[in-house]
């Protein structure tokens, strides 16, 4: 089994020839690129990186999985210090980024909005007896 590296992924991310890493194994996709019922712009957008947290995911069928094995170039270098983050870990780490700061505003104020609720029914239902 060829051992592949970070510099053989990175310079095979093009339509003519295409690796892409998953669990620790590279794979030749160029030519399901056409055929991925995603479209190709989902499997290029991982281009170069670690495609394991995108592959699982979509929860791929396990014929899909099957697939992998014919595209199997061979194991990513282990070992090395140079760490590889998945494009769309980034930004799904951006989004829940996002929605945590704006959950943690809605935190504040839906409970003060309760409470002034509460007292404005106290209010205007005192003075009504």
């Amino acid at each position: 089994m060829p051992t592949i590296t970070i510099d053989d992924l990175r310079a095979n991310k093009t339509r003519d020839k295409f690796y892409i890493l998953i669990h620790g194994k590279v794979y030749d996709a160029t030519k399901f690129l056409d055929e991925h019922p995603g479209g190709d712009e989902v499997i290029l957008a991982e281009a170069g990186q670690d495609a394991t947290e995108a592959f699982e995911d979509v929860g791929h069928s396990d014929e899909a999985r099957a697939l992998l094995d014919g595209m199997f170039v061979g194991d990513f270098e282990q070992g090395s210090d140079t760490k590889i983050k998945s494009g769309a870990a980034e930004a799904q780490a951006k989004r829940v980024a996002g929605a945590v700061e704006q959950g943690s505003n809605l935190m504040y104020f839906v409970p003060l909005a309760l409470l002034g609720a509460y007292f404005g029914w106290r209010f205007y239902s005192a003075g009504s007896l």
